[in-house]
This record gives C-alpha cells, sequence and structure tokens, in this order.
C-alpha cells in the first residue's frame, strides 16, 4: 500500500493569513492528506508569506529559502506571491507561486506534485476545519480586500478591492466552531465595517433566517452563538455607532479595534484617511457614555512623509485627549508601490525612532492608568493556560489573544484552557492585570 502523502506548512504574517492557512490545512485533509510537523518528513512544503513592509518580505524570503534547503520542494502562496516576481527572482527552484486567498491554486499545485488519495478514512475532517489557533478561540473572517487606498498600504493590490463572503455562509462557519468548543469568535477582515457594502447590504439567508449583510445585523446575529464576539479592524464609519448598544447589552464584546493612524488632517489627508480627528474624539466620548465598560484599541504611524514636529506634538495631544486602552505605533516604513514613497519631505529615520519612542511613552503612562483604575474591579476572563505554577493565563473582554495584554489568575490549577471565571483584580502595570478568583 502507497503511503499517504505528508504536506509541511509554514504560516507568516497577520491573522488574515493564518485565516487563509486554515483553509488550506482543511481542504489538505479534507483531501486525505497528512499534515507534517517536519521538513523532513514532508513530501512538499507550503509557505503562507506576508508582503505588506520590507520587514515582512525578507522574512517571507528567508523561510522561503530555509524550506528549499531543508526540503527542496517548496509552494509559495499569500501577499508576497502577489508582488510580480519577487519569489521566482529570489527563488527559482520553487514549485508554484499564488497570490493570497488562493486555497484552489494551492490545492492544485499540490495536486501536481503529489496525486490526492483515496481514502475514505482520510477524508473526514471536523466541521469547524482544521485551525492554527487553540480550541477555545479562533479567527472568522468575513470579507477580502479592500475599497480603501491609503497612500501607505498596498493591501488593494496585493488582496483585490472588498469582497464580502455570503453572511449565511459567515453564520454557519460560525456555529460550526462554537458547537467544536470555540468560546471566542475574533471576527477580522481588512475593513470590517465595510461588510456588505460591495453586495449593496443584500439580504441573504441562514437557519431558513433572513440577515442582512451588513456589520451591525452580522455581529447581533453572532452575538446569539453564546460564545465572546470581538470585533477587529474597524473604520469609525456611521453605523459603527450601532455596534455599542449591542455591546452594552452584551451580546458582542465591548471592545473596538480602529486604526485611527494619526490626528493631524493634514497627515490624513496625505495618508488619505478620513481626517476628523475632532469628530473622533467627540463620537469616542459617546461611545464611553453608552458603555463604560469599552476597550478602545488603535494603530497609529509616526514619521509619515511631511510630518513636523507641531504635527506630531498634535498626535500626542490626541493621545491625552482620547485616552485609548490599548495602542500599536509603527515608524513609517516605505513599502515597494506604496504612493507615499513619492511624498517630499521624508522624515530621517533617526526623528521617526525618537518619535516613536516618545509616543510609547506617552501612551505607556495612559495604559498603566486605565488599568489601575481596574484594581478592585471583578470581571469574566477567558483562560488560554495555566502555567507551571499552577497560575492560570487569562484574558479579560478587553484583551484580544496575541496583540493585547494577559490577566494572571493565581491558584488556578483547577483550571483549564478555554474555561470562563469570574475574577478580581489586585494589581496591574502598564500593559497586564493580576487578579485572584471571586
Amino acid at each position: 500500500m502507497a503511503s499517504i502523502p505528508k504536506i509541511g506548512v509554514v504560516s507568516l504574517g497577520c491573522p488574515k493569513n493564518s485565516y487563509d492557512t486554515e483553509r488550506i490545512l482543511t481542504q489538505l485533509r479534507a483531501e486525505g492528506y497528512l499534515i507534517s510537523s517536519s521538513y523532513q518528513d514532508a513530501d512538499v512544503v507550503v509557505v503562507n508569506t506576508c508582503g505588506f513592509i520590507d520587514a515582512a518580505v525578507e522574512e517571507s524570503l528567508d523561510a522561503i529559502g530555509e524550506a528549499l534547503a531543508e526540503n527542496g520542494k517548496v509552494i509559495v502562496t499569500g501577499c508576497l506571491g502577489a508582488k510580480g516576481d519577487v519569489v521566482r527572482e529570489a527563488h527559482p527552484s520553487v514549485l508554484a507561486v499564488t497570490g493570497p486567498h488562493a486555497a484552489e491554486e494551492v490545492m492544485a499545485a499540490v495536486h501536481a506534485q503529489l496525486p490526492k488519495p483515496h481514502d475514505p478514512y482520510t477524508d473526514l475532517i471536523p466541521a469547524q476545519g482544521v485551525r492554527l489557533t487553540p480550541k477555545h478561540y479562533a479567527w472568522l473572517k468575513i470579507s477580502e480586500g479592500c475599497n480603501h487606498r491609503c497612500t501607505f498600504c498596498i493591501i488593494p493590490s496585493l488582496r483585490g478591492d472588498l469582497v464580502s463572503r455570503p453572511v449565511g455562509e459567515v453564520m454557519t462557519e460560525a456555529e460550526a466552531l462554537v458547537k467544536s468548543g470555540v468560546k471566542e469568535l475574533l471576527v477580522i477582515s481588512q475593513d470590517t465595517s465595510a461588510y456588505g457594502v460591495d453586495v449593496k447590504y443584500r439580504t441573504g439567508f441562514w437557519n431558513g433566517r433572513p440577515l442582512k449583510t451588513r456589520m451591525t445585523e452580522l455581529v447581533s446575529a453572532l452575538g446569539d452563538l453564546g460564545a465572546w464576539v470581538r470585533l477587529h479592524y474597524v473604520y469609525p464609519y456611521p453605523h459603527v455607532d450601532e455596534a455599542i448598544p449591542l455591546m452594552q447589552e452584551g451580546k458582542v464584546l465591548p471592545y473596538l479595534d480602529i486604526p485611527f493612524q494619526h490626528a493631524s488632517p493634514r497627515i490624513l489627508k496625505l495618508m488619505k484617511r478620513p481626517a476628523a480627528a475632532e469628530k473622533t474624539l467627540d463620537r469616542i466620548k459617546s461611545w464611553r457614555e453608552a458603555c463604560p465598560d469599552l476597550t478602545l484599541r488603535s494603530t497609529f504611524i509616526v514619521g509619515f512623509p511631511g510630518e513636523n514636529e507641531a504635527e506630531f506634538e498634535e498626535l500626542l495631544d490626541f493621545l491625552d485627549e482620547a485616552q485609548l486602552d490599548r495602542v500599536g505605533c509603527f515608524a513609517y516604513s516605505p513599502i515597494e508601490s506604496a504612493t507615499a514613497n513619492e511624498l517630499p519631505d521624508q522624515v530621517p529615520e533617526e526623528v521617526k525612532e525618537e518619535r516613536r519612542a516618545r509616543f510609547m511613552e506617552k501612551q505607556a503612562e495612559i495604559s498603566a492608568r486605565r488599568l489601575e483604575q481596574k484594581i478592585g474591579h471583578e470581571m469574566t476572563v477567558l483562560v488560554d493556560e495555566i502555567d507551571d505554577e499552577g497560575d492560570a493565563v487569562a484574558r479579560s473582554p478587553g484583551d484580544a489573544p496575541e496583540i493585547d495584554g494577559v490577566v494572571f489568575v493565581e491558584d488556578a490549577e483547577d483550571l483549564e484552557a478555554g474555561d470562563f471565571v469570574k475574577v478580581r483584580i489586585t494589581d496591574a502595570t502598564d500593559h497586564d492585570l493580576w487578579a485572584e478568583k471571586v
């Protein structure tokens, strides 16, 4: 009897890439292939790449090179595959190159090297598919691509314009995940609040129930499944306000991940982002009045071409006013083919790094104050793991996995990953919380 082919898989980049890798893994297992945990045991290696910034391109090319050196048979997919001949020029011996969200093309390349095995026993996979995340949380991608043309970003050229998944398909996948034991659904896309724009918010169906292809209706339905629902990559469109009552009601976690990117109207205009920092502050205030437990996460770019010291100070003032809970900051990095590369008055590298350090110092103070206010409060947390000392590493409603902080819970030997537990906060730093079981 011929041995069953084994496929090695390397996944790089963002959660959207991880989701694409899960789809490839699911299809591989559905067709009877085995998944190898080492280069040596694999008959072919699939490398899912990131190509967003120069550092990611370098990491992806290095990963391809390592797979070629260790195995020799490599199929490349992902965002780097959409950047012309970059992969072929660096590694001409790869077997095939595809762009992102290209599971069918990847499978065709696998089939060309290793014909699909025919075994009814290995063709069986769980309804929720094969996932890279722990059993108790999962990424749920609701759309692909983006209609924005931000000058610092090349996502539309890599992943195309917005394409929303059918709402019934999203809900069926989410329901299968929850039935499999998933306790938290992390909703992702390039632009979550634009869900359904491309299909004019048409009505779809789930379990015979009409459901509009729109963020508000989707997340409300997700909230009926009994799991935590966390929203990522939300642009502050007007209808985002409709999600706040759902958070106050407890149907959706009181958490918004909104990439504001800057506060200076002129810099936002150069970025081709909505330039209304004043209205943003007003909306943040109204959101918190309606939902006091709301956690706001955002990302910013400092050192964007043309940014002067006064505009950077404007950004620091915005932080003081907005009092955001979780913040990431990047020094502007030129990306090949991004239109921002052609803007005048590029900021020197040392100035970028100096501003990034000042930004993060300011935000650390804000974050520490906001977390300190939680001391003495009770909350429900989700356990991710139990460490060697019997303490739990958990997350509050304000903490996304692999991105935000954690809650350390003492004396948690009786708990396990995926458990919800009520705790009282006893201590805080500028990033994490400590707690005891109630």
